[in-house]
């Protein structure tokens, strides 16, 4: 039996019932990562001594017949940006790149206090700012489908570990489609949940007021059980939303009876890959044969997003990264010059281009004079984003779209084009901006036999009925099942 192919939950039973070790199974997936990081490059620092120790800490615990979760002794990873007690945390950034947090991040704080078994911690677009993960200081992450091709950005490592199996599960964090976006191109699930679902603390700020935390899985019954570990109120975290988190795996059903689905017209554009848009039509056929009915819905402010969205994140990340000036921690280039100059030479050496872009767009938008024709006159036309789905989910429970225009892309195909990089994003992103939850699920392969996503976005704080209808999707296919012969 091959271990690394198993899901969560079917891990979760093996381990209870003693037929497996989490040793046995941590052993098989660190073996996996030593014979394919060369050539995936998944990983920014892999943490061996420490998953073996929580493996024998988990076979103990099941051992004893103590209470376990379904995430006990199961072999996950998480993106670098989310802090480590003791282990480095880059961002995939110089500036960041020894640095060794002294705590936690709530995200890693819960996965710990589950059972989970952390591998190590995933390569990314530096400071999630990317949507390729070209952008990372370390190397470039590759797609298990074809080498040749990016896995997506910005949380590409984490999904490129999941579809190369060299993890069970990860934790990624989108802010305009860094989950969603690279789980369609890796062929696996990736799920943003509402923005303050999952808590942000210890988690690396880019833009505030969009990042969220959420997990790549094989499956979506393990989106399910992941979310159930990461999800609830923190009151570390000042955005965390304080309400109740319901069973999410009691909406896995498979029937979507009753169920209505908006189909917004802003979605089918000129210039989306035919083969997506031909796998995006056909599993919308799929939905209506497990009981759900299609409706028409508008979304009219969607050709605003990428705008809006470009200067909303900017000017957050110009606010949240002048915190890294080489003074308390992180980079510092000494020179015999001023403060100033130890300033500038820190950020210039320390700062990847794309960071350095995004910095000075955002800085630009919020100088005098300026901040009311970008800044705040973006911030109106999110609010006009959220009331198009507000109004959409009227008359309708779920929104079906492509999860992006194409699929995987070639390495350095779009690396001096930044516009064009940025249109990867363009049917995400109004999601974040809105706030609300949505998922990629496998749906189809294009002629190249690379994997196109489809997107389910939901209302508010209705995950349950974002993994439902996702679930009876995948129920009446076996996409998800496909794995890259690398």
């Amino acid at each position: 039996m091959d271990l690394t192919s198993l899901t969560i939950h079917e891990l979760s039973e093996k381990l209870s019932k003693k037929e497996v070790s989490s040793v046995e199974v941590t052993n098989a997936y660190l073996k996996r990562i030593e014979s394919l990081e060369d050539r995936i490059h998944a990983f920014i620092t892999v943490t061996p001594e420490e998953a073996l120790k929580a493996a024998q800490a988990a076979d103990d615990r099941i051992a004893k017949g103590d209470k376990i979760t379904p995430l006990t002794g199961v072999p996950i990873s998480v993106k670098d940006i989310f802090c480590t007690k003791d282990v480095r945390t880059t961002c995939a950034s110089k500036i960041l790149g020894n640095f060794v947090p002294p705590y936690d991040a709530t995200v890693t704080r819960k996965l710990k206090e589950a059972g989970a078994v952390i591998l190590g911690k995933n390569n990314m677009d530096e400071f999630a700012m990317g949507s390729s993960t070209e952008n990372s200081a370390f190397y470039k992450t590759r797609n298990p489908w074809a080498l040749d091709r990016v896995p997506g950005g910005s949380s590409g490592g984490s999904a490129a570990s999941v579809a190369a199996s060299e993890c069970i599960a990860s934790v990624g964090t989108d802010t305009g489609g860094s989950i969603r976006q690279p789980a369609s191109c890796c062929g696996v699930v990736g799920l943003k949940p509402t923005y303050g679902r999952i808590s942000r603390f210890g988690m690396i700020a880019f833009a505030s007021s969009l990042d969220q935390a959420g997990p790549f899985t094989k499956d979506v019954k393990d989106s399910a059980i992941m979310l159930q570990a990461l999800a609830g109120f923190d009151p570390s975290d000042s955005t965390s939303i304080n309400t109740e988190v319901p069973d999410y795996s009691s909406f896995l059903t498979g029937n979507l009876k009753g169920l209505k689905v908006g189909i917004p017209k802003e979605y089918f554009i000129e210039g989306m890959d035919t083969d997506v848009e031909a796998a995006i039509r056909q599993s919308l056929e799929v939905l209506k044969d497990r009981g759900a009915e299609l409706v028409p819905v508008s979304l009219p402010h969607t050709e605003y997003a990428v705008a809006v969205y470009y200067l909303v994140a900017t000017a957050e990340a110009s606010s949240n990264l002048a915190r890294y000036d080489g003074v308390k921690y992180g980079l510092r280039v000494n020179d015999t010059g001023s403060l100033i100059d130890m300033y500038k030479r820190t950020r210039d050496e320390g700062f990847g281009g794309e960071v350095k872009r995004r910095i000075m767009l955002g800085t630009y938008s919020l100088s005098a004079g300026y901040y009311d024709a970008y800044y705040k006159k973006a911030s109106q036309v999110r609010t006009l984003v959220k009331n198009d789905f507000d109004e959409a989910f009227k008359s309708c429970d779920v929104i079906a779209t492509p999860t992006a225009p194409t699929a995987a892309f070639k390495l350095g195909e779009r690396v001096e084009d930044p516009l064009t990089m940025y249109l990867s994003d363009i049917f995400t992103i109004s999601c974040n901006l809105a706030g609300i939850p949505g998922i990629s699920v496998p749906c189809g392969f294009t002629k190249d036999g690379l994997p196109v996503g489809l997107q389910i976005l939901g209302k508010t704080l209705d995950e349950g009925t974002v993994l439902k209808a996702a679930h009876a999707y995948e129920q009446a296919t076996d996409w998800n099942k496909r794995k890259p012969s690398i």
